[in-house]
């Protein structure tokens, strides 16, 4: 994917834009030291044609992502039937982690910095946006935690990553998107004002999309919505209809504010889907830079 950014990320090359604050892991190389003379604060040159870009993972903790329904043991692929904190089910979390991971690695490795932002109804952890060689494992160590007993608010999360951010950036953001869309929209409304290209990874475990249960059995939410004893079998068909729904409308609200958008399913590996959408983003972007 190298040098296929779309423009107007700003890199360095050979015409010069503007000067962005030093953050740390910047390459030293491209500090302007007559400023620094000069005002004793460092700035870097940043040139048009080069395009790196900051890449911001969101990633959501809350606690609906602690559901799962596939075993550990088919899951993680090492011969182990439980996680190090003695869990049997690989979970939807367990999944985006693996994903930001993925993620994380591939832009680093093209060296584009990298920043993570954990989040439930507000940030909760996270690491500052940088290119060091140290910066995956840090990624890695913020991964290395559990979703907490809070429900997703992901325009609240949206927000408060904004804040933070000084130039324009690619958000990953990745969640079972269990929000109200239409406070999902105003966040990706206020992301495409700022001028941030974002992409869209819906995680979802294969027992929320075919609700394949036969049971009369308690159900209890994870976000404090308390417990329910229902037949699967009453509501299956109107369940799978509210849920689809759903889904297409978090899809549909991504690609009308021209964002990239993937089902990621807890059942399937990652590579496939991943090489899939990172195949049909560069044809994106090479349509893009030919026009």
């Amino acid at each position: 994917m190298s040098g296929m950014h779309r423009s107007p990320y700003h890199g360095f090359s050979v015409e010069f834009a503007q000067h962005r604050a030093y953050v740390p892991g910047d390459d030293l190389r491209h500090l302007d030291w007559k400023v620094y003379g000069r005002s004793d604060k460092l700035y870097l040159k940043q040139y048009e044609q080069e395009t790196n870009l900051d890449l911001v993972l969101m990633v959501d903790a809350s606690g609906s992502m602690a559901f799962g329904s596939r075993s550990f043991a088919s899951a993680a692929g090492s011969g182990a039937t439980a996680s190090p904190d003695g869990r049997h089910h690989w979970s939807k979390f367990d999944h985006a982690t693996a994903a930001a991971a993925a993620l994380s690695y591939m832009a680093l490795r093209q060296g584009d910095r990298v920043g993570l932002s954990l989040f439930a109804d507000k940030l909760i952890a996270g690491t500052e946006q940088s290119g060091s060689q140290a910066q995956w494992r840090r990624i890695i160590d913020a991964l290395s935690t559990h979703p907490i007993d809070q429900p997703t608010d992901v325009a609240r999360a949206v927000d408060q990553v904004m804040a933070k951010l000084t130039n324009r950036a690619l958000i990953a953001i990745v969640s079972d998107f269990y929000s109200d869309p239409e406070a999902i929209r105003t966040a990706l409304a206020r992301l495409r004002h700022r001028k941030h290209d974002a992409m869209l990874f819906q995680v979802v475990d294969d027992a929320e999309l075919t609700f394949g249960m036969d049971e009369v059995a308690p159900f209890e939410g994870f976000e404090g919505e308390g417990r329910l004893r229902i037949d699967p079998r009453s509501i299956r068909t109107a369940y799978i209809e509210a849920f689809t729904k759903h889904r297409e409308e978090i899809e549909k609200t991504a690609r009308s504010f021209g964002f990239d958008y993937q089902l990621v399913r807890t059942h399937d590996w990652l590579g496939p889907p991943l090489a899939s959408f990172m195949a049909s983003r560069n044809a994106v972007l090479k349509r893009r830079k030919r026009s």
